[in-house]
């Protein structure tokens, strides 16, 4: 361990006497060692991508060269620790690089993937480092059980990455991943200038174009956008995506097939909580059986307002009216009442009362983007550091779609986490004369309660190793903690706290709150629907074999392929999946591949723990600390199911999803 330290020593000099001006290569003496941002520019980043790499190297080697026998402390804490560089600006880059993409940082994201990929591959396929891990993991009976949790991570990484390849094998694997974080990366460039072009196309962002198609009247405007919306990335061009999930998915068969697995779905569950594809598809076709059958009656309720048959551009518009029409609820009417910053206000109101946090404005805190905003969280009991929070909540064109949560720093012993929170809602009016602030629809309101739930999963994290700690869990578990906030939105008390009419401060009527509530299982035939379809979609391309892909040649390929799974799903016409093959950023760019069924997989747990917090009360203390200890606290450092069980005294009742949806 000593000689390790030398050698992080050693590069740290080097690289503060050739850099004094960098500053991924110098200690942080901003409040809370957050990123100075305002010192950093576009020609720091590559530069300390490379002494990064050059750093992580010595170290490892140093692991690889230490006398001792393996220990979890000289091997796998080791390795933990090897790369302080590069985590700093990893933290930073590529957090702006998903919510500024300018093409200046697009260009540095071309040219540091490949090396990233190559340093990691040379790293995980190292049979003299995997030895010394080996060893750990198969003498870890007297490690603590979050050691074991860890060392079994870092072993299974290994084992996933092809270190028991042989050298052509190993060979292959590296070409494969390097060639798929270069694919990965163009795809999220193309639907970035897609999403663009959307917008120029129809005068709408990509992030308004449901609230748009519910409101718009003019039907022949809608079927415009539909169509624009539907086709992203698939119009021939040089943003066309179809050539880049194709060689997305034949890469990835074959990496499968180069680690023993018939298809890469079988080789991503193989460490989730589903396990294999077949549980998956069993879980999936009974809840869209569910969904079209309660599509179906809804379709006929539509029909009879709109007095023509619906088609996929209709199936919004009719829907609101619909809900009008059932619960005299319009969102005109609930807009006023969601300003994005009362929004937040409730959010931090249902995290104050539920796991007693103070949340406060540092304005000490510097920004990446001016109309970012950074917060302090405290623990109310004792005061200490919980961590710094930035929201992010505006759509801007260098951002791209979609919301999400991320981490600037993780938590570990003696560090408290940076957590970000990026959305896409409307940008508040910038003419001072009309200054209209954000105004949210009730499905921004949940997002904005989802994605902190992220965050609150990383902020109360009390775990030891990063590797474990916060939101590093299976990918089947981690959207329980985000779904399960969700529900804090529109409890009452919750609501009192910053429901209020921005123009006259007046809370919103008890009467518009219950019309809510009665409307949140709504239109679920579709909502649940399309989501289910773009999970089955995904888990359909990830089952095909290698040499089942190779027949697959060009966009007619694709379409027919994803009109056959669609048909055979039992997905009605006027539906389509919530992403179709072309923009499925989730699974070609965001980490979710044979995945995106984990939203669905996770609201089973979510909502069967939120019935138990409703039969203790909503704010009992006792239920509330059992489930931040349980699960908030712990991370990945017990498996998923042991928790679960741990906190609700049996399995989640696979039904739960269907009553809260109302599909039951």
């Amino acid at each position: 361990m000593r000689k390790l330290l030398i050698v992080i020593g050693a590069v740290g000099m080097l690289a503060a006497c050739n850099n004094n001006k960098n500053v991924f290569m110098e200690e942080w003496s901003t409040p809370y060692g957050t990123a100075p941002f305002s010192r950093i520019t576009l020609d720091q980043y590559m530069p300390a991508f490379k002494a990064g790499i050059e750093e992580e190297k010595a170290n490892i080697q140093a692991i690889i060269d230490n006398p001792d026998a393996p220990t979890f402390e000289n091997t796998v804490l080791a390795f933990e620790k090897a790369s302080p560089i590069l985590d700093k600006v990893q933290g930073v880059f590529f957090n702006l690089a998903e919510s500024d993409s300018t093409p200046e940082m697009q260009a540095i994201e071309e040219e540091v993937m490949p090396m990233l990929t190559a340093a990691s591959n040379e790293i995980m396929m190292n049979e003299a480092l995997f030895a010394r891990v080996k060893a750990v993991y198969e003498d870890s009976d007297n490690l603590t059980r979050e050691q074991q949790m860890a060392v079994k991570k870092l072993y299974q990484a290994f084992e996933r990455n092809g270190v028991g390849l042989d050298d052509e094998g190993k060979k292959s694997f590296a070409d494969i991943s390097t060639r798929l974080a270069t694919l990965s990366q163009k795809f999220g460039q193309c639907l970035l200038a897609e999403n663009n072009a959307f917008k120029e196309a129809t005068g709408i962002t990509v992030s308004e174009y449901y609230d748009f198609m519910a409101s718009c009247p003019d039907r022949e405007k809608r079927e415009q956008v539909f169509k624009a919306y539907s086709s992203r990335g698939n119009h021939g061009d040089e943003n066309d995506t179809n050539a880049i999930v194709l060689e997305i998915l034949k890469l990835r068969a074959r990496m499968a097939q180069l680690l023993g697995y018939p298809n890469f779905a079988a080789f991503q569950l193989s460490d989730k909580m589903a396990g294999t594809p077949e549980t998956v598809d069993t879980f999936l076709q009974p809840i869209m059986d569910a969904c079209m059958r309660s599509a179906k009656v809804q379709m006929k309720e539509m029909e009879a307002i709109a007095g023509h048959k619906i088609e996929a551009w209709d199936w919004m518009y009719y829907a609101e009216k619909l809900r009008a029409q059932k619960y005299a609820l319009d969102e005109s009417l609930t807009k006023p009442y969601f300003q994005a910053d009362s929004v937040l206000k409730g959010v931090f109101t249902a995290a104050q009362r539920i796991y007693g946090l103070n949340i406060e404005e540092a304005p000490e805190v510097e920004v990446y983007n001016p109309v970012v905003k950074a917060y302090k969280l405290t623990d109310a009991a004792d005061g200490s550091l919980i961590g710094i929070f930035y929201r992010d909540y505006y759509v801007r064109p260098t951002k791209r779609g979609g919301a999400w949560m991320n981490n600037f720093r993780e938590q570990e012993t003696g560090v408290r986490p940076i957590i970000v929170n990026v959305c896409n809602f409307p940008a508040p009016g910038e003419d001072p004369t009309d200054a209209k602030p954000s105004l949210l629809t009730i499905d921004n309101v949940t997002t904005a309660f989802h994605e902190f739930g992220h965050a609150l999963h990383g902020f109360l994290s009390q775990c030891n190793y990063t590797s474990v700690s916060g939101t590093n869990v299976a990918r089947d578990f981690v959207e329980m903690f985000s779904q399960f906030n969700e529900n804090f939105a529109f409890v009452p008390e919750i609501l009192a706290a910053y429901a209020n009419d921005y123009r006259t401060g007046e809370p919103i009527p008890q009467e518009l709150v219950d019309k809510i509530r009665k409307s949140l299982t709504f239109n679920q035939g579709f909502a649940a629907g399309e989501t289910c379809a773009a999970s089955i979609l995904d888990m359909k391309w990830h089952e095909l074999s290698a040499e089942e892909l190779e027949k697959f040649n060009g966009p007619d390929d694709i379409r027919a392929f994803e009109d056959k799974v669609c048909e055979e799903m039992g997905l009605v016409d006027e539906i389509i999946p919530r992403y179709r093959t072309s923009y499925f950023n989730h699974i070609f760019n965001s980490g979710y591949s044979a995945g995106y069924y984990s939203y669905l997989w996770s609201e089973v747990l979510a909502v069967d723990a939120w019935e138990k917090l409703k039969q203790d009360g909503i704010f009992n203390k006792s239920t509330a600390d059992l489930f931040r200890k349980t699960f908030l606290e712990k991370g990945g450092s017990e498996e998923p199911m042991v928790l679960y069980k741990q906190f609700r005294g049996s399995e989640p009742d696979p039904s739960a999803l269907m009553r809260a949806r109302g599909l039951d």
